[in-house]
């Protein structure tokens, strides 16, 4: 069930992409539906996509797609529940042109996924983009390049990253104390961790008593990125 404003909001965009062939403007739904800030369109947005009515779209400008409407529009009746299913991989697409900040947010972005990480024994260094994944924006910090990694191994489960997930990192070439991050070891393996310096020693903590603190020297460990985020896939 939709709320009044989620049904004004979906009938207003439904009614500009019949008549333009494309969605409104930011600008033109806060407009139309009276509210004071771009951020009350991005919640109804956002609760839209939820309920399976929209779909955001990472390839074109103002990337909201119909994907179906409530009865009261003169949709088909539904029942029951409908899986939100995401197809991949894409090929990368290009930045869409001529949006404000708040609408940044509503764009998916394509991300390399370069290999497995080990949250467990360090695996081979990662040096190749197996394929991509749809990141969603506000997953990204501002600044910086950023890559995905698929998790292989348990030792970070005690931090809420298992075995199978994906992980999102920030290219970074230092960090803090309790960071998690992709450790570069001895140029060789590379392992995700927490990251503690301690003087002239780095330490590689994991979040699984099942697995032991590794300290190495601090020029045996680069720092290749800070975790950001984390995807999921039931």
């Amino acid at each position: 069930m939709l709320t009044k404003k989620q049904l004004d909001l979906l009938e207003f965009i439904h009614k500009r992409v019949q008549r333009d062939g494309v969605p409104p403007s930011f600008d033109e739904m806060k407009d139309a539906l009276d509210l004071r800030s771009k951020s009350g369109i991005h919640r109804l947005i956002t609760a839209l996509e939820e309920r399976g009515f929209i779909r955001r779209l990472a390839h074109r400008a103002r990337a909201i797609e119909i994907v179906k409407l409530p009865e009261s529009m003169g949709g088909a009746p539904t029942s029951g529940f409908q899986p939100r299913v995401i197809d991949g991989p894409h090929p990368s697409p290009a930045q869409p042109a001529n949006i404000s900040p708040d609408e940044v947010q509503l764009f998916a972005r394509e991300l390399p996924v370069m290999g497995k990480i080990a949250a467990g024994v360090p695996i081979e260094a990662i040096s190749h983009v197996d394929h991509h994944v749809a990141v969603p924006g506000q997953m990204l910090s501002s600044g910086g390049s950023h890559y995905a990694l698929e998790v292989k191994g348990d030792s970070m489960i005690e931090a809420g990253i298992n075995d199978g997930d994906v992980v999102i990192i920030r290219e970074s070439s230092t960090a803090d104390n309790g960071d998690i991050v992709v450790a570069l070891v001895e140029d060789q393996e590379a392992t995700l961790k927490r990251f503690h310096h301690n003087g002239t020693s780095i330490a590689l903590e994991a979040a699984n008593p099942a697995y032991e603190t590794r300290v190495f020297p601090e020029d045996k460990v680069k720092v290749q990125g800070k975790l950001v985020g984390l995807i999921r896939t039931y």
